[in-house]
């Protein structure tokens, strides 16, 4: 019979005892606890994996540590707390959310590295909250003293462009020598923000990533650590999304092992009001992941569970989650007070011996140790950090470059960072890519008949060297596949497309599991393609794919949303990760996200992808025509051949709305031309998936041509524009239906329509061009969304500076600062868009009618 026993009443801090009665444990038939440690592992549907769990607990002597192991643990749990302690003398007003309550985090994770270590594992990635995260970084990732101690003078200026970031949100990468098994190893710690828990899927992208460029198939080289707080690990949703990715077969990382330092209070919330459950790390159960529960003030039952935790990563390749049931000595931060909502705890914390002083004492009565070797190595690591203290001093800048978690080591060197690259390509590979692509699969492969006449349709464009988006966007896929660039696609229904456009898999009709990819078979040689429908969410798959991302700059990673505004659950991520990354942790990426855009009538939820919102994150300024111009004369002032690729430098990221298969073409491929890498975030079609003018031919493709980022007027109104009365300015798919009234109306020579197709970096030179373009004409934006949407906002005051710097340049014409660009669209509203179709059709053919009058 299993020897069962309940954790000791000292392991819980608080007023009321949390461990459930021995005779409830023996029902749930779920738990074996083993001195200080209690295991949950019966809910686990696997006989073999249960049975190694029980081997390696109940097996009689499986505790025993040997003196050379115990005296390491001090030596590592000393450096842990002396570290705090001096962090507290010399900077007491400071946050640094310490691990005082909780220090055995330290000797546990680096128990768990060296045991990965000597299994083979040669990379960490690290993911973390913000406490004990310096601590991690001086002790675990050996990141010089003086480097986080300078961290906390402010008076220090930046090296780096951007505004940077508090130091506890700051990773690191580095590659050293595990003195314990003499290997050489690489732990990375991941940059992230205060919002607790969205680093997880990042984490678990860029561990992914790792191991498929290193062809790790198995995770025995490369694997993740993820460490959570209780309260943040049964209240975060992400952590649920997070945990079901790690057995889908595109986004297992083989095996996490996740770390609670389980404080038993989340900020001022009694576990009693922060969850349902009755322990913080049941959301694991879900993946069968056991669930090793150890007291923390038990430094040998920590490291034999470290050790354990390792073994089973490496011999399941599964999860694992080891709860540290600890506390936490000082509030949420060093200058909070915990005694306001806490007083029974802090009382009681406060009788509490640290764990360094409990476990240096066991050992001194065992003989292990003596009070002076112990006192001489708290001597000699207080002096190691007074002398990081005086180097220090030293340091005349911060640099955020030193804190990059995967620094793409000659990436930026091999480049000209001014080059505007062409991303045309030579008309035979445009037409194998396109032949192969159009292809049914080789041998007696089944397909669907209608997927048949889809390939036919292909196989038509191709002999008539024309595409529709989705033809173009795998023939950007293919050639960048052809040149050894990496693509991976994933999201909802993106093999097929949500709207069914797609088909990059074919699946087998009478034969389950038999799947085709022809963009996999296109060239010998070419890199690999992976396209892979995703789990039902957005907060964590867009995480994953952008720690993907940040892995290897030489590939192309895209997400698309299901809908366009589906986005919003991956706000998170958007907002604290892409749009600000570069700014905060001089961290760049080239993530795409695809989402589709556009009105038509299927109401709110289902028509906008926020455009508005990423405008609003771009950083370019407003009223400032940027100034990279030269002058030939008073008069003909011309903005400098530098002027785009200066913009691009210069922005957080690309956001556009584009109208034609080629344009879709180039912006991918430019994604991996230019020599840095920045987000890109597209409002893609719906409806003109399938229009027939919203086509492309192989001439907008080949070599010679690139990306245009604003395409003008090329009709009749091209030949007097003298005459032109009214330049509309739009983006998206209103473009086609406003060509459609315009032919209706016989406006043709007299309106002269232009396409913003990125709109941010917001074009000013192009927009100033076809202001100029037509002299006599009045200005009008125009939209399909609604006027406190869209992109008026953003538009209508770089418009404005545009009109300025003409009217600025005195020029012998009438003076622009009078002219005034025209709103022409829906009505401010609080919905994204009409619910009743014929609502929808009569707010549409209103603004339509507006646009189409001349004056």
């Amino acid at each position: 019979m299993n020897r069962v026993f309940q954790l000791p009443d000292s392991t819980y801090i608080g007023g009321e005892e949390k461990a459930l009665p021995l005779g409830e444990i023996l029902s749930r038939l779920k738990n074996i606890y083993c001195n200080h440690i209690g295991v949950e592992f019966m809910f686990i549907n696997n006989r073999e994996q249960t049975d190694w769990i029980k081997r390696k607990f109940e097996t009689p002597g499986i505790l025993n540590i040997h003196a050379d192991e115990k005296r390491l643990m001090l030596a590592r749990l000393l450096r842990s707390q002396r570290f705090e302690e001096f962090l507290a003398r010399k900077w007491s007003s400071e946050k640094r959310f310490g691990l005082e309550g909780c220090e055995v985090l330290i000797p546990s994770m680096k128990t768990l590295i060296d045991s990965s270590s000597a299994l083979g594992v040669e990379s960490f990635v690290i993911g973390m909250p913000h406490r004990g995260r310096l601590n991690v970084l001086a002790n675990v990732c050996r990141k010089p003293l003086e480097k986080i101690f300078c961290q906390f003078d402010s008076k220090l200026e930046a090296a780096d462009e951007g505004s940077g970031d508090v130091k506890y949100h700051l990773g690191m990468s580095v590659e050293r020598l595990n003195r314990v098994t003499n290997k050489q190893i690489k732990i990375a710690v991941v940059a992230n923000p205060s919002h607790l828990e969205a680093v997880d899927p990042v984490v678990q992208g860029k561990t992914r990533a790792e191991q498929f460029y290193r062809g790790d198939t198995e995770g025995k080289k490369v694997m993740s650590i993820l460490l959570h707080g209780d309260a943040a690990f049964s209240g975060q949703g992400v952590v649920y999304e997070t945990f079901h990715l790690s057995d889908l077969p595109a986004y297992t990382t083989h095996g996490t092992v996740h770390i609670v330092a389980n404080n038993q209070i989340g900020f001022t919330t009694d576990p009693r009001s922060s969850r349902s459950s009755p322990y913080c790390t049941d959301v694991a159960r879900v993946v069968n992941a056991p669930i090793f529960h150890v007291n923390a003030d038990d430094p040998e039952a920590v490291m034999y569970v470290a050790k354990v935790a390792a073994e089973w990563r490496s011999t399941f390749g599964k999860d694992v989650v080891i709860d540290l049931v600890s506390y936490r000595r000082n509030g949420h931060n060093e200058i909070d007070e915990p005694m306001f909502t806490q007083p029974l705890m802090y009382k009681r914390i406060a009788k509490t011996p640290t764990v360094l002083a409990q476990y240096s004492e066991k050992l001194m009565k065992e003989g292990i140790v003596t009070q002076q070797e112990y006192e001489e190595e708290v001597s000699k690591y207080d002096k190691i950090c007074e002398e990081a203290y005086v180097l220090s001093k030293k340091e005349s800048t911060v640099s955020y470059r030193d804190w990059l978690d995967s620094p793409w080591h000659g990436f930026f060197d091999s480049r000209e960072a001014m080059v505007l690259p062409k991303t045309g390509v030579k008309e035979d590979i445009l037409q194998h890519i396109g032949s192969v692509f159009s292809s049914p699969p080789p041998g007696d492969f089944v397909i669907h008949p209608g997927l048949k006449r889809i390939l036919k349709a292909r196989m038509e464009m191709v002999n008539n060297r024309t595409v529709d988006w989705a033809l173009g966007e795998a023939l950007a896929f293919g050639s960048l596949l052809k040149e050894g660039i990496h693509v991976r696609l994933s999201g909802q229904d993106v093999e097929r497309g949500t709207f069914s456009h797609r088909h990059h898999v074919l699946h087998h009709q009478t034969l389950d599991k038999v799947r085709y990819n022809a963009l996999n078979h296109i060239y010998k040689g070419q890199a690999p393609y992976t396209v892979e429908n995703s789990s039902l969410s957005e907060y964590g798959v867009l995480g994953f794919e952008l720690g993907y991302v940040m892995s290897n700059p030489n590939s192309l990673v895209l997400w698309e949303a299901q809908f366009g505004d589906f986005a919003n659950t991956a706000q998170c991520i958007i907002d604290q990760f892409i749009s600000s990354g570069q700014a905060k942790w001089v961290r760049q990426n080239g993530i795409v996200l695809l989402l589709p855009h556009g009105y038509e009538g299927m109401g709110p939820e289902h028509s906008s992808a926020r455009l508005e919102r990423f405008l609003q994150m771009s950083n370019d300024d407003q009223d400032h025509f940027p100034t990279y111009a030269t002058f030939n004369s008073k008069y003909n002032e011309k903005e400098s051949d530098d002027f785009e690729i200066q913009q691009l430098h210069e922005i957080n990221w690309f956001v556009g709305n584009l109208t034609t298969p080629a344009n879709y073409f180039h912006a991918l491929r430019r994604q991996i031309a230019l020599p840095f890498r920045k987000p890109l975030v597209l409002m893609t079609p719906k409806s003109l998936l399938r229009l027939p003018e919203a086509r492309s031919s192989f001439e907008d493709m080949i070599e010679g041509t690139g990306f245009q980022r604003l395409i003008p007027d090329k009709g009749v109104c091209t030949k007097k524009p003298e005459g032109v009365k009214k330049l509309i300015f739009c983006t998206g798919k209103v473009y086609y239906e406003l060509m459609k009234e315009r032919e209706k109306m016989n406006r043709d020579e007299t309106i002269a329509i232009t396409r913003i197709e990125q709109i941010s970096p917001f074009p000013f030179d192009l927009v100033k061009q076809e202001i100029l373009r037509y002299p006599n004409a009045k200005f009008a934006w125009v939209q399909e969304e609604h006027k406190n949407m869209g992109a008026w906002s953003y538009v209508e005051p770089r418009m404005r500076t545009v009109l300025r710097k003409i009217a600025d340049s005195d020029r012998p014409m009438e003076n622009y600062l009078l002219k005034k660009v025209e709103y022409i669209g829906r009505n401010p509203e609080a919905s994204a868009a009409a619910g009743n179709k014929q609502r929808h059709q009569y707010e549409f053919s209103q603004f339509m009618n507006h646009a189409m009058k001349e004056i």
